[in-house]
């Protein structure tokens, strides 16, 4: 019973953590933040949306794709360095 509990107060402080850490982050920017902070912080969400939307995909599927790559490599189907750089010059 007491290790639910001691759970229970972990989850409790967090929620309680998150919420003053975004009021403080809050009073922060709508009193004292310049356009070189708000930049900073607006890079950070942005990024931290992009990281927690990246799923991982199982090794089943890893694998799955570096054979069908290699089987595209063994029919020829790919690009040399320097047909590579003649279209981007194209572009």
């Amino acid at each position: 019973m007491e290790q639910n509990l001691y759970i229970c107060y972990t989850k409790n402080t967090e929620i309680m953590e998150a919420i003053d850490l975004r009021q403080n982050v809050l009073d922060y920017i709508n009193n004292k933040a310049d356009s070189r902070f708000l930049r900073l912080v607006n890079a950070l969400a942005k990024t931290y949306q992009e990281e927690e939307t990246t799923e991982r995909i199982s090794i089943e599927q890893y694998n799955k794709e570096i054979d069908e790559s290699i089987a595209q490599i063994e029919r020829g189907e790919f690009y040399t360095q320097e047909e590579v750089e003649k279209m981007a010059k194209e572009w």
